[in-house]
């Protein structure tokens, strides 16, 4: 599944025990500090920009001095005195918050009463206050800055940023949040920052990607791939995306081709493929001329048998795909996909006959019994892949998934056998549990 990923950054927990401080009195020392970094003898000393570099940072985190997530209603107002412009109740991302509206910044209250999420709204000095002050230490360190002293800032410059990013990102600032998440993912691999951050390249990609910014997301999803960060091949799906979305049919088709071999067991690269081939009116079976590739490569690897089941079996090539489940199951007798790929596709070929029922005139009641009985004997054999499948998975999902259809197809069997009362009584306490 696609999805943002996210861990908290911490960033340096004692910044918010000083107080708030006059706007002016920050652009006061900003501008000092600007003034000695312009001065052609103090800009050659590394001191002057880790001044302006701290200069900058100070003024970064005036707005939100005192103000930390994590704390609750009561504290936060003892500790903070200002009192609100207005007060209102929002939602984000179906949960309810609790906004109060600052002079410079807006938080939200979960309904626990915890301080969840702080939006600085006025900074206490306009620009890039963050990119300023990293580009100020990583001339201290071109100056001579020791590596120890500049590389922990920059990690606090990185963190802040990643923190910020993800703040629009809960308010659904999607281009924001791209830029935020960018300047996390550059600043990461700025010398002397020892701490690449993929996740930011990669959370860079995905607000690209929701933004329509189609560009960015494939430059930086390519970063990912650079370093070797993948996210367990989503990113070969997200490029496919991107490169559909920019009419380039070519290039997405690449991009899947490429995760596929890799990434076998991937639903988004397959199901993209598989529509794909579709939309563009080209035959499926050409992606099955991809696996048997990969199964030169990976001959023993079951999960590639499992996938050319699951395409034939989306294209209603029942037989092929039970060939291919069994071809898994040779490799790995206890391959609990490849039972449940045979469960799945009786059920498929069961409705597939029911709809063929359900079309039928009234006075074809004949035709009607004997497609019923077609059915329940599908049902029947779609139990012992089913049990099988439970049997053998060590995968809780799986379990639930398959006790779930074994629930569902003894109830449909009761009336013919009291064995599958009995069947259905025990699934059905399994499923409950």
């Amino acid at each position: 599944m696609k999805k943002l990923f996210f861990t908290l950054a911490l960033v340096c927990s004692l910044q918010f025990a000083f107080a708030q401080k006059p706007d002016a009195e920050m652009q006061k020392a900003v501008d000092k500090a600007l003034s000695a970094a312009q001065d052609a003898k103090k800009a050659t000393k590394a001191n002057t920009w880790m001044n302006l570099a701290k200069a900058y940072w100070t003024a970064y985190n005036n707005p939100i001095a005192n103000i930390a997530p994590g704390l609750d209603k009561n504290t936060f107002k003892m500790m903070n005195k200002e009192q609100p412009a207005s007060i209102s109740n929002v939602t984000i991302g179906g949960e309810e918050y609790e906004k109060m509206q600052l002079s410079h910044v807006d938080v939200y209250f979960n309904q626990a009463g915890m301080l969840a999420i702080v939006d600085v709204t006025k900074p206490s000095v306009p620009g890039d206050l963050l990119g300023e002050a990293a580009k100020a230490y990583v001339k201290a360190f071109e100056l001579g800055a020791k590596d120890k002293d500049v590389d922990p800032k920059l990690q606090e410059v990185v963190n802040a940023y990643y923190n910020d990013a993800f703040t629009a990102y809960s308010l659904g600032d999607m281009p924001k949040a791209s830029d935020l998440f960018k300047g996390a993912a550059d600043w990461s691999l700025t010398a002397p920052c020892s701490v690449r951050n993929d996740d930011a390249a990669y959370n860079c990609a995905f607000t690209a990607l929701a933004s329509k910014n189609y560009d960015r997301a494939i430059q930086y999803y390519n970063k990912c791939l650079e370093n070797g960060y993948t996210s367990d091949g989503n990113i070969y799906a997200s490029l496919s995306e991107c490169a559909l979305a920019q009419a380039d049919t070519l290039s997405a088709k690449n991009y899947l081709a490429t995760g596929l071999t890799s990434f076998p067991d991937n639903a988004s690269i397959l199901t993209n493929l598989i529509n794909l081939y579709l939309q563009t009116n080209e035959d499926p079976k050409k992606i099955v001329e991809l696996l048997d590739e990969a199964k030169k490569a990976m001959p023993d690897n079951p999960s590639l048998y499992y996938v050319e089941g699951n395409i034939l079996a989306g294209i209603k090539d029942y037989d092929a795909a039970l060939t291919a489940y069994n071809e898994a199951l040779k490799i790995e007798p206890k391959y609990d996909m490849a039972y449940y790929g045979i469960a799945n596709v009786a059920l498929k070929k069961a409705e597939d006959l029911i709809a063929e029922r359900d079309a039928l005139d009234v006075r074809e009641w004949k035709k009607y019994d004997e497609l019923n009985e077609q059915v329940t004997k599908i049902f029947e054999g779609a139990i012992e892949p089913f049990e099988k499948c439970y049997e053998v998975s060590a995968n809780p999902d799986v379990k639930a998934a398959a006790a779930d259809f074994l629930k569902r197809l003894n109830f449909q069997l009761r009336g013919v056998d009291p064995k599958y009362q009995a069947a259905y009584e025990k699934w059905n306490e399994i499923v409950a549990q």
